[in-house]
């Protein structure tokens, strides 16, 4: 018995209890539940062993995620097969189902957040860490489009980036000046400042639709579109500014 507990908790310790099988190399059979329970005392043990299980699950169940706050979140998220799903009931950030982008990002696809492709070669290359989708393309930056319309484009993508972490940078200080209301209203027992809570929450939300529209707008090719999203893009902006 304490060769068996000695083995689980390494396992256990390690994230490697799921699959973990007899210690016995000709035996194949994996313990149970109800036998780890027997066997291992610890209750930071079996703490982590219950995290394990419940991680496999979420793995298992195409219709689970886990919430993809970046800040972090343990909160568990049912798929509504859409882009995107609600927010999350914990922390209210919104996630993105379909792809590996850590939150939801309308108007842009999920093609848009991960992919960008040089117009002269076709080369594929990330568009947040610009490394190569295949490894035998040593560099975006060394291709051999043209210099003119590579000069253009790069002026091109360096705007609409720039935008986009303006906006991003934005939303980030609407977050940080809700965060300091709500401390504040806490703290001094203030009521009328929810108000100001819900204006910083619809300006987090604008600044994020404007962030993303960058990118919408930056791979859009349709100009008679393009002239209602630009209208309606300056709009918004024009209004969160004043907000």
């Amino acid at each position: 018995q304490p060769c068996w507990r000695e083995y689980l908790t390494t396992r256990i310790e390690q994230n490697m209890v799921v699959n973990c099988t007899c210690p016995i190399s000709e035996c194949q059979a994996q313990p149970t539940t109800a036998f780890i329970y027997s066997i291992v005392s610890s209750e930071e043990i079996i703490a982590k062993y219950e995290k394990a299980l419940l991680r496999r699950y979420v793995e298992c169940c195409s219709n689970l995620t886990w919430c993809t706050n970046p800040q972090g979140c343990d909160q568990i998220l049912l798929k509504d097969g859409l882009g995107y799903g609600a927010a999350c009931s914990k922390c209210s950030w919104i996630s993105c189902f379909n792809c590996n982008f850590p939150e939801a990002h309308y108007p842009a696809s999920c093609s848009h957040m991960s992919r960008m492709t040089c117009a002269k070669c076709n080369h594929g290359f990330c568009w947040r860490c610009l490394k190569p989708w295949r490894p035998n393309h040593k560099d975006y930056y060394n291709c051999s489009a043209m210099v003119s319309k590579a000069a253009w484009q790069e002026k091109r993508f360096q705007d609409y980036n720039e935008r986009c972490t303006f906006h991003h940078h934005a939303r980030e200080f609407a977050v940080s000046l809700r965060n300091s209301i709500s401390s504040i209203r806490e703290m001094r027992k203030i009521r009328n400042l929810t108000f100001v809570l819900d204006a910083c929450k619809v300006l987090e939300q604008a600044r994020k639709v404007l962030a993303y529209s960058c990118v919408y707008s930056y791979y859009n090719q349709d100009t008679e579109s393009m002239d209602i999203v630009e209208q309606q893009t300056e709009s918004l902006e024009l209004l969160t500014n004043a907000l």
